[in-house]
């Protein structure tokens, strides 16, 4: 008795029949296409085996493409900020010029405010200084009155000139009717310093040649006691523009103008600001 006799087999069980025909069938109509194939193949296939190599396609249109359009768009980019740079340079230089413009139309301005300024200031001072004058005149006129009503009643010796003193009324009334000439001392044209020191150089008193120097010659007297005589002057003492002779009466004896030459006058015709007695 076999050892293995009662051992079950562990191998699988045979396919069936039809299975295996069904393989044999296809394995030999594979193997008799493949004997086909190599009947059709040139003698020489079987030496000299071709070796096919598949060549990978270069792509590079579409990388050039890619790099003239970046070239393009750096250019415009470029452009661009170019002229956005030469458009800020010429807003910079019109803004700089337009406030050099500014600054030269506000300099001009400002000069012709202060010369305006300037003219006007001198005006008002003009303006003040006449008034001033009129004012001083119309003051010492006031006084005048005062006096020439006082003279009336005071004795006839006042107004009546003697000795000396009738030596220049007398000169001076002479001359009444000459003409007035601008530095003029005689015998026939006078200016009105020049007529003042004529008569006192006729009784041998020698005066300054000029009003401001004559206003200060004598004592200041006040025109409310005026004697024949007495040098009349127009302005301040030392800084006269005009002189005469007081005649009495309330009369003074002057060269004017040369409108009027040598003429005899009324004190309130054109009132003195002050007097000087020489004798």
């Amino acid at each position: 008795m076999s050892h293995t006799a009662h051992i079950p087999s562990h191998r699988k069980p045979r396919r069936n029949a039809a299975k295996a025909a069904v393989r044999a069938g296809v394995t030999g109509g594979v193997l008799s296409a493949i004997a086909v194939a190599g009947a059709a193949l040139p003698a020489n296939a079987a030496e000299t085996p071709v070796e096919t190599t598949a060549t990978m396609p270069i792509i590079t249109t579409g990388l050039a493409a890619t790099s003239s359009t970046a070239t393009a768009l750096s250019a415009d980019a470029t452009q661009q900020a170019a002229e956005e740079l030469q458009q800020q340079a010429q807003q910079d230089a019109a803004a700089q010029s337009a406030a050099k413009d500014a600054k030269k139309a506000k300099d001009v301005a400002d000069a012709k405010a202060k010369a305006e300024a300037k003219k006007k200031a001198e005006a008002a001072a003009k303006k003040k200084a006449a008034a001033e004058e009129r004012a001083s005149r119309s003051s010492a006129r006031t006084t005048l009155s005062a006096s020439t009503a006082s003279s009336s009643s005071s004795s006839s010796s006042s107004s009546t000139a003697t000795g000396s003193a009738a030596s220049i009324v007398s000169f001076v009334k002479s001359h009444v009717g000459d003409a007035y000439v601008m530095g003029g001392t005689g015998s026939n044209s006078w200016d009105c310093s020049g007529l003042v020191q004529a008569a006192y150089a006729a009784i041998g008193v020698d005066l300054p040649r000029v009003s401001q120097d004559q206003s200060t010659s004598g004592t200041q007297v006040s025109l409310s006691n005026l004697q024949p005589g007495d040098i009349l002057y127009w302005g301040s003492a030392g800084s006269a523009y005009h002189v005469a002779i007081y005649v009495g009466g309330g009369n003074f004896v002057g060269a004017q103008n040369s409108s009027t030459g040598v003429v005899e006058r009324p004190l309130d015709y054109d009132q003195p600001t002050g007097a000087v007695r020489v004798l």
